[in-house]
């Protein structure tokens, strides 16, 4: 069996994406270091200290051990060129296509079970894998509605896919939230560089759940559902729901009847044809799930399965983004769409095979072991940095329960320069997650995504739930998306509305403002929590 021949951590260097080897500033760059290096140290830490007072009074924030902060934002936005995203935008649409057709055909045919690609007992012992989900037809065919596919650039400046987040992709607020800080303490950045919008995505997320809504609904009712405001995503369901005008709501808010899911308002029930769930499948119908679950909603499995109403993420996703699952996604591209992948993995080992994962357990000092159903940093063990006691733990873990674990190689991140202690510059190590909407026509990448910052110097570890941050990623703007707009527009009927490369119809009517109700919805909850002592269950901050 061939293996790759490991590299110790620290031996090759990092892809510096600002500085060339020779410490002078990329082209692309050039501009952004020259502005940087005129604030110097004091000038940044003063533009930090405004960053957090405005985040502070803006209520941007995230749970982390039980206790709501700011969110880490750094100063320093990250650059990428407009062949580098056309690159990852094109790779990041053909894994979600072929993504898709997996999940169509294990809940249905099977195909590529019976074929032998990926091996049934992997698929089917997945903690995601759902058989209540089995025969579910989605409208409009999509069940990934909303992904996060986590990327890294290695060594040699080559973006691949670390893990694919198909069920609940968190952060997606923070994008835009990063911009708006960032243009307001620190403007003087954006002076010389044509930067792509990214305040479109809450619009753009709207269409895509009417599309999916059931047919024959002219006018479908969207809403946001949340565990409640102790989950530690909770900011970002409210940001999304005010930013849609649509209703953000809980469990108890709404009830099933006749296969139909209602909403408790006012002036009486009212339909719901698409939910935009930020609940775990677990959670979400205590009738066909988990039975002792109070926060989803009896009955709205039936109601799905009816066609009466549309679960967006659908139930079920996490078996195409778990992690023993990943290694065969370059096959399941060439399967289902006869192409080769455009983005490559990180190379992979599946624990349950006896001869890999032997290999693995005599180098585990040098190798990254991962749970394979967990996310958010939990459970993952960094050979290097772990200790004698943790590598004997994690052994014993693998060797008790190999399908529940995979191993990568160390594999360096790139690094951006950072805003660290005493407003010094110094590289940190960062990921990158681009957010995608399927409308069942058209996938749309939001430009940028999340660049996730490990802070503490040499740490790999970028989540926020275990102290990372991030940054504003930009999309340099040449004009070259804008010769595919007008092409667009030659095409689209008159009054519709083209952005970039898809047509959006107009709107009947403008989504009503509900920043009132939602503010009393919250004080709601928050007192009712209060009241009970009622916990909800943690959403997996990104």
């Amino acid at each position: 069996m061939d293996q790759l021949e490991l590299t110790p951590p620290g031996s090759v260097a990092p892809f510096d994406e600002m500085l060339l080897p020779d410490g002078l500033p990329r082209d692309t760059h050039a501009d952004m270091h020259r502005t940087l290096v005129s604030l110097g140290a004091d000038g940044l830490s003063e533009r930090a200290r405004q960053r957090d007072a405005y985040l502070d009074r803006h209520g941007i924030t995230f749970t982390l051990g039980e206790r709501e902060r700011p969110l880490p934002m750094d100063l320093v936005p990250r650059l990428l060129t407009p062949s580098e995203w056309q690159h990852i935008e094109a790779g990041v649409i053909q894994r979600l296509h072929a993504l898709e057709a997996f999940l169509a055909d294990i809940y249905g045919p099977g195909r590529v079970l019976d074929d032998g690609l990926i091996p049934r007992g992997l698929v089917t012992t997945s903690t995601h894998f759902h058989r209540e989900a089995w025969g579910i037809e989605t409208p409009n065919h999509v069940r990934i509605h909303v992904s996060g596919i986590d990327l890294i650039r290695d060594e040699a400046g080559e973006f691949r896919v670390l893990e694919d987040n198909l069920r609940n992709p968190s952060g997606v607020s923070y994008v835009l939230e990063n911009r708006r800080t960032l243009a307001h303490v620190l403007p003087e950045v954006f002076a010389h560089h044509r930067v792509r919008p990214v305040n479109e995505y809450p619009e753009r997320l709207l269409d895509a759940l009417r599309a999916a809504a059931p047919p024959a609904i002219r006018h479908p009712t969207v809403v946001v559902l949340t565990p409640g405001v102790h989950n530690s995503a909770h900011y970002e369901h409210a940001f999304l729901a005010r930013h849609m005008g649509i209703e953000l709501v809980e469990g108890r808010d709404l009830y099933c009847r006749d296969n139909t899911v209602w909403m408790r308002t006012t002036s009486g029930p009212e339909p719901v044809h698409v939910i935009y769930r930020r609940i775990d499948d677990d959670f979400l119908d205590p009738v066909h799930l988990r039975p002792d679950s109070v926060l989803g909603i009896p009955g709205v499995v039936n109601a799905a399965r009816a066609g009466r109403v549309t679960i967006a993420n659908a139930i079920g996703n996490g078996v195409a983004d778990d992690k023993a699952v990943y290694p065969y996604v370059p096959a399941l591209i060439k399967y289902y769409l006869d192409e080769e992948p455009i983005l490559p993995n990180v190379d992979t080992y599946d624990l349950s095979d006896p001869d890999q994962r032997e290999w693995v357990l005599g180098r585990v000092d040098r190798m990254v072991v991962k749970p394979s159903d967990a996310s958010g940093g939990y459970g993952l063990v960094m050979g290097p940095w772990a200790t004698d006691e943790q590598l004997h733990d994690v052994a014993a873990k693998v060797r008790a329960h190999p399908r529940g674990w995979i191993a990568q190689p160390v594999v360096t991140f790139s690094t951006c320069p950072t805003v660290v202690e005493d407003g010094r510059l110094a590289p940190r190590h960062v990921d990158l997650r681009p957010f995608a909407v399927n409308d069942g026509t058209n996938v749309y990448v939001l430009p940028g995504g999340l660049s996730r910052v490990a802070l503490p110097a040499g740490s790999l570890v970028v989540n926020s739930s275990q102290g990372g941050g991030s940054k504003d990623t930009w999309v340099i703007d040449d004009g070259s998306h804008e010769e595919r707009i007008a092409l667009a527009a030659q095409a689209a009927p008159a009054g519709s509305v083209v952005h970039d490369d898809e047509v959006l119809r107009p709107r009947r009517n403008s989504p009503p403002s509900h920043d009132d109700r939602i503010l009393q919805q919250e004080r709601q909850q928050q007192q009712g929590a209060q009241l009970s002592g009622g916990t909800a269950i943690p959403e997996q901050p990104c």
